[in-house]
């Protein structure tokens, strides 16, 4: 089957006996940015098709592969909650997967956690069609999504959570977002919950790997990165403004930033190291997940030059990924 979207041809077959379908996007220019061209999915047609229209073509198999790859979005998850809480804790809890996009993150914490109850937030109405779609598909009675009109308030009558999940979203909000939302997303966690994040950009990490591709554009001042990425990044940002390449996450995080925004809630806010699944700290998260696929050299190189960062007390990692306890300021 064929399609054509956007300037891209979308080709969508069986590949074997099994249900699966084969997916490749070719976009009519060749030197056109598509992050994952391939993929073999057990989607369903119609949800395919649903992702096509709401995502266009260049997203189409990202999307995919978030939920269904083992080694994407699936095993930061496991380790980046299991490292820190013993999977015992979360049958029966509340967990808030806030700014949940299309679902991936839903559906994967919702196959983790059959006994949990799960609530899916997003601001973009059309992505949650993708994720309710996706839960169907699932059969997953015990998520559900809510959707937030507004990016500075959150809807009414959400309730208290016992773990909150932010997975590669922090990075999207505009920084007036951060000041004014996070601690408010913040108050809806219980004393003695946990809020986890992953897969948000260091802010400070020598090359910014999500937006834009460019190394040092982290170091630069606003001004001069935003003409760096439109000028010099291969991923079609030539008519991209200042605010939409902050909506996109050119600007990560640090646990820095993170701490600083918590330090004024009544409550406190602990930063924890995991100590489970064979993991003493956060660096061993990080290399635990590491996908090798691509430059594997490169990144062992890297690790090597992180170790020894650590050894003298500087965590520079690619990404940020910690879990932070809320706790009366009394105890």
């Amino acid at each position: 089957m064929l399609y054509k979207k956007d300037k891209c041809s979308i080709s969508i077959e069986e590949a074997g006996e099994n249900g699966l379908k084969s997916i490749e996007v070719v976009p009519d220019d060749p030197s056109a940015f598509i992050s994952k061209r391939t993929c073999t999915t057990a989607y369903p047609l119609e949800l395919i098709e649903l992702i096509l229209k709401i995502k266009g073509p260049y997203g189409l198999c990202d999307e995919i592969l978030r939920d269904e790859k083992p080694d994407y979005v699936q095993i930061s998850l496991h380790y980046d909650l299991l490292a820190y809480i013993e999977e015992a804790a979360f049958a029966g809890a509340r967990i808030l997967d806030f700014g949940c996009g299309s679902g991936a993150s839903t559906a994967i914490l919702g196959r983790m956690f059959p006994q949990s109850r799960i609530v899916g937030l997003e601001l973009n109405a059309s992505l949650l069609d993708i994720a309710r779609a996706r839960a169907t598909h699932y059969a997953l009675s015990h998520v559900t999504f809510e959707h937030s009109i507004d990016p500075l308030h959150l809807p009414e009558g959400l309730g208290r959570f016992d773990f909150i999940v932010l997975s590669a979203v922090f990075e999207h909000l505009l920084p007036q977002e951060r000041r004014e939302l996070f601690p408010k997303i913040w108050s809806m966690l219980k004393p003695g919950g946990t809020l986890f994040m992953n897969q948000t950009p260091h802010r400070f990490f020598p090359v910014e790997t999500h937006t834009t591709g460019l190394p040092f554009i982290n170091y630069l001042p606003d001004k001069l990165a935003y003409h760096c990425a439109r000028r010099f990044s291969k991923r079609n940002l030539k008519n991209t403004d200042w605010p939409a390449l902050l909506r996109g996450g050119i600007r990560g995080t640090t646990p820095k930033e993170i701490m600083n925004i918590l330090a004024g809630c009544p409550e406190s806010a602990v930063l924890l190291e995991p100590s489970r699944l064979g993991i003493r700290n956060r660096l061993e998260l990080w290399y635990i997940k590491l996908d090798r696929s691509k430059y594997p050299k490169l990144k062992e190189f890297y690790a090597v030059f992180a170790r020894l960062l650590y050894s003298i007390g500087i965590l520079l990692l690619p990404h940020v990924s910690i879990a932070i306890q809320k706790k009366l300021k009394s105890q």
